[in-house]
């Protein structure tokens, strides 16, 4: 379904909760002017690492080559490695190092991000997850290369890597952005209380750092099963695989998820689509 063909008001009647930051008003806005109430409560922000010694260090690395492979697992952090470059004078090494290694890419967004400095990945996970990678990648010999990794975040991804090193393969990692806290604890609290009281009729995740964010703070005001329980009596919305896992972890049940472009409009579409149903 075209987003542009969508008519009336499909979500009329629906309040929806937004843990979105970055892009909150454009999501507000394709769901609102499709009749729903939306509950803004933003909950993490991506800023550069405080690291920024450790991430001047691997581009040295990277752009000396001595790489082999480099696995992104996000666009955000692409684009901060190379936001990173220009600010060290480096990006035109940085962009013909990239261009010289293979590139395995988990998910569409990475892709995009190459795409923007005029690169193409080289292997694509099967699914955009870190299993999917691996996957993919058990199929190649990787014995003595040197395989970069851009983390998500601060997680060091200990599955991937640990897989990387069991093949034979030495890994370097790089973690060039961090998660922060947005709204503050009072507000994330009012949310989880508002799910409990059954205030909400969906909320739609866009990562999983928010789904963590609201559990860990449910479970510190003692309400971490109380807002599962209430999760799982509405519609919950997931952009993608990589956030599904992360509730599922929690035992949250995900009811909405785009079966393969995983961004906001299809999101969006997937959930008026199972409302139609």
């Amino acid at each position: 379904m075209a987003d542009e063909t969508v008519e009336g008001e499909p979500l009329a009647g629906l309040r929806i909760a937004l843990p979105e930051t970055r892009q909150l008003d454009v999501l507000a806005q394709i769901v609102e002017r499709r009749g729903a109430e939306t509950w803004r409560c933003p909950l993490v922000s991506i800023l550069d690492t405080p690291d920024q010694e450790a991430v001047r260090a691997w581009l040295g690395r990277f752009n000396a080559g001595a790489m082999d492979d480099l696995i992104l697992l996000t666009g955000e952090g692409l684009r901060r490695l190379s936001a990173a470059a220009e600010r060290e004078g480096c990006h035109e090494a940085f962009v013909t190092a990239l261009a010289g290694v293979r590139k395995i890419t988990r998910g569409p967004k990475p892709v995009n991000a190459l795409r923007e400095l005029g690169l193409k990945n080289d292997l694509t996970a099967d699914e955009a997850t870190t299993d999917g990678v691996i996957a993919t990648l058990r199929e190649q010999d990787l014995d003595g290369r040197t395989v970069g990794v851009q983390l998500y975040g601060e997680e060091p991804n200990e599955k991937l890597t640990g897989f990387l090193r069991q093949e034979g393969a030495e890994v370097d990692t790089v973690a060039p952005y961090v998660y922060a806290d947005e709204s503050n604890r009072e507000q994330v609290e009012v949310l989880a209380q508002g799910l409990v009281r059954g205030e909400l009729d969906a909320i739609a995740f866009t990562s999983q750092a928010q789904v963590k964010r609201l559990m860990d703070v449910a479970k510190g005001i003692g309400m971490q099963s109380a807002v599962v329980e209430a999760l799982n009596r509405l519609l919950v919305v997931a952009v993608g695989p990589i956030v599904a896992d992360r509730l599922v972890q929690y035992s949250v049940g995900v009811d909405v998820m785009p079966e393969e472009s995983w961004f906001m409009k299809p999101m969006v579409r997937a959930l008026i689509e199972r409302l139609a149903a």
